[in-house]
């Protein structure tokens, strides 16, 4: 088993492991034992109708969601809600090519669906709290894959969604994207097919997936208006927009597993919630019975708004709220306050929706 201080506890706060035990997978694999890690915030009240889902996105675990959209006083208040993030199957804390032990170990991480993840997250829902039906699913980018999932596969325990900055159906440029970012790390001369002994192996892969992301996930604005001046870590400074990519950007990706990327980029390729129906994507749409805000952001350049509004026309009774940041898809990461008081104000509306 390959250590990685990434997935720690010391850097990502606290978590705990949840066993669902042998988990049989849509593509045909299994896990013997699939460890999912989630933190909960809040208490679940005894009628068990103040629960929130959140799953994570590509990268991402709870951490950012704990610090940047929780809290008192914002619409995902723990003293209201009780809010449970679920990291996704092999983001590094669950289950993932390098922490896994057994026969996958040695033969390979199997294929996960986002499906997984949703049926994974109900089986530890149902098994840890009883909750059968959540008051919001809320998630961005891979999280508002799995935010659709929730609506489309199981509409009657969905009250609310919002998906953030994603689409319940990958585009082409989606698939081409996602290849690309697989691609960086897969062509490094230190991966030899996936045979590394640490991830540092494939620092140059790491270092161009990086790259990538500077370019797509970032806006053209952020860039161009110097805005990634106003960004601030404790003990990183940058005066350059290189030494920005390379402090910020690069050092992100660097420290994560490459495997792990690997596992959620090809889930996030055939990100298709028409799968849960077997039709079209509008049949699959047209299920949605939870009150839906389907929340783009406006300089997300892979996906933009105009894709996420031709899939909400499609989504009975919902609504587009579309949000505003120079940052584009790294929005998400709440560099800005106007963008996080939009995602408050419109958070706070849909709860106050009733249902």
């Amino acid at each position: 088993m390959i250590q990685n201080a990434f997935y720690t506890p010391e850097v990502q706060g606290a978590y705990r492991l949840h066993s669902l035990g042998g988990f049989d997978l849509a593509d045909g694999g299994r896990i013997p034992d699939l460890q999912l890690a989630y933190a909960t915030y809040g208490e679940l009240n005894a009628a068990k109708d103040n629960a929130i889902l959140i799953p994570t996105w590509f990268s991402g675990t709870h951490a950012t969601w704990e610090q940047v959209y929780i809290g008192a006083g914002r619409a995902l208040d723990p003293s209201h809600w009780f809010i449970v993030v679920v990291n996704q199957i092999g983001n590094g804390l669950c289950t993932s090519p390098h922490n896994a032990e057994g026969d996958i170990a040695m033969s390979g991480f199997p294929d996960v669906r986002i499906e997984d993840d949703v049926r994974a997250q109900q089986q530890l829902a149902a098994e840890l709290f009883g909750i059968e039906r959540w008051a919001l699913v809320v998630g961005g980018s891979m999280g508002a894959q799995q935010t659709y999932e929730w609506a489309v596969r199981f509409p009657g325990q969905v009250l609310r969604a919002a998906p953030i900055a994603g689409t319940a159906q990958n585009t082409p440029h989606g698939v081409l994207f996602t290849r690309t970012l697989m691609d960086a790390i897969t062509s490094d001369p230190g991966w030899n097919g996936g045979e590394y002994r640490s991830h540092t192996e494939v620092a140059e892969g790491l270092r161009r997936h990086a790259d990538i992301w500077a370019v797509v996930g970032l806006s053209t604005e952020f860039w161009k208006t110097e805005y990634w001046r106003t960004v601030e870590l404790p003990d990183v400074t940058w005066s350059t927009f290189e030494e920005f990519q390379e402090r910020f950007v690069q050092a992100t990706f660097a420290a994560m597993d490459p495997n792990a990327l690997l596992t959620m980029g090809w889930k996030w390729q055939r990100g298709d919630v028409a799968r849960a129906t077997g039709t079209d994507l509008a049949t699959a749409l047209g299920r949605i019975t939870a009150k839906t805000f389907v929340m783009p952001i406006d300089e997300d350049m892979f996906f933009p708004v105009r894709d996420c509004a031709a899939e909400q026309a499609l989504i009975p009774g919902s609504e587009l709220r579309v949000l505003s940041s120079i940052a584009g898809h790294f929005g998400l990461f709440g560099f800005e306050e106007t963008y996080l008081d939009e995602v408050d104000r419109n958070l706070s509306e849909l709860l106050a929706t009733r249902v």
